[in-house]
């Protein structure tokens, strides 16, 4: 299923060097932000106070109204999210030294009460900093072993011009998420790991495709250029870039308007990765892969030599 054909290649490669000055400079900015900023980790990696409240059955909680009363308080960073039915919420609290859990949490039900008396308190949780420490390193060792993984597939799959090209690439995607991240200071949470790595299957999946459609073309066109073989490659595959990539962005864009706050980064990190993914694997791994000097005698062995191999069966 197509939505639209050229009935010629664009030439990408031509503005290939533009291209990849662009995204030179935004991997160095979000490399910069990294450093300089850091990311603005949730109570997830740093530890706090977690608690749920309900408002009874048949009233849903008013999330607006539960962030105006701890404002109030001047806590400093904290979520409100809706959990499981429309009448229970789940606080996140960031840690405080001088106050203990339990008078944080009482002094959130007394302003939460104030603005409703039918709130109640159905539980409160602890996230030690050791916990959360703990949580911060299984998710950066999560983060490795996929990229790992990823890379050695890639190695195996692919020649390895294919393979160092797309392996930039895909990392390219999960720097600049996470520098987004760091220059904007959205917290950064599991929900959003789980995002990043998300980005990292969908880009590594869009580099496959066009790396899989070079490949062929090189087979296939055996007369052209290098670069119009791929530009050939990229152009073809654009329908269906379109067309996956819109089908994903809207169930993302529904997440992020009608989401609420539980998913809004979630769903943040995942439209900054599919949008530099698609650029990416189009515009980024191609052009290295023409770069680090790809050529047909690298993927198509020589007809001289099939030719003489079926001769050489022939002749007793």
């Amino acid at each position: 299923m197509e939505f639209f054909r050229f009935t010629r290649a664009l030439p990408f490669m031509r503005h290939a060097l533009k291209f990849n000055i662009f995204s030179f400079a935004t991997f160095l900015l979000a490399i910069f932000f990294l450093a300089y900023n850091g990311l603005n980790f949730g109570v997830d990696f740093r530890g706090g106070t977690v608690m749920e409240i309900s408002y009874g059955q048949g009233q849903a909680a008013d999330l607006s109204r539960v962030r105006a009363a701890i404002d109030t308080l001047n806590l400093g960073e904290y979520t409100v999210q809706g959990f499981g039915t429309a009448d229970t919420v789940l606080i996140r609290l960031p840690l405080k030294e001088e106050v203990s859990t339990a008078q944080l949490s009482e002094q959130v039900m007394a302003v939460l009460r104030a603005d409703n008396s039918n709130v109640e308190q159905k539980r409160v949780d602890f996230v030690g900093p050791q916990v959360g420490k703990e949580l911060y390193q299984n998710g950066a060792l999560a983060l490795l072993f996929v990229v790992v993984g990823i890379i050695i597939y890639l190695s195996l799959r692919f020649e390895w011009r294919f393979a160092i090209a797309a392996i930039i690439a895909n990392l390219h995607d999960i720097v600049i998420v996470l520098g987004f991240f760091a220059f904007f200071q959205w917290e950064f949470s599991l929900p959003v790991l789980a995002a990043v790595l998300a980005v990292l299957g969908y880009s590594v999946n869009e580099s496959v495709v066009i790396a899989d459609r070079i490949r062929e073309n090189f087979r296939k066109m055996r007369n052209a250029s290098v670069p119009h073989v791929i530009d050939s490659a990229i152009t073809s595959t654009i329908s269906r870039t379109v067309i996956t990539s819109l089908s994903t962005q809207l169930v993302v864009v529904s997440m992020l308007v009608f989401g609420g706050a539980a998913l809004h980064y979630f769903a943040m990190a995942l439209t900054i990765g599919i949008l530099f993914g698609m650029y990416s694997a189009a515009l980024v791994m191609a052009s290295l892969v023409m770069w680090l000097g790809v050529s047909r005698e690298n993927l198509v062995k020589p007809e001289v030599k099939r030719e003489g191999l079926e001769a050489e069966k022939i002749l007793p």
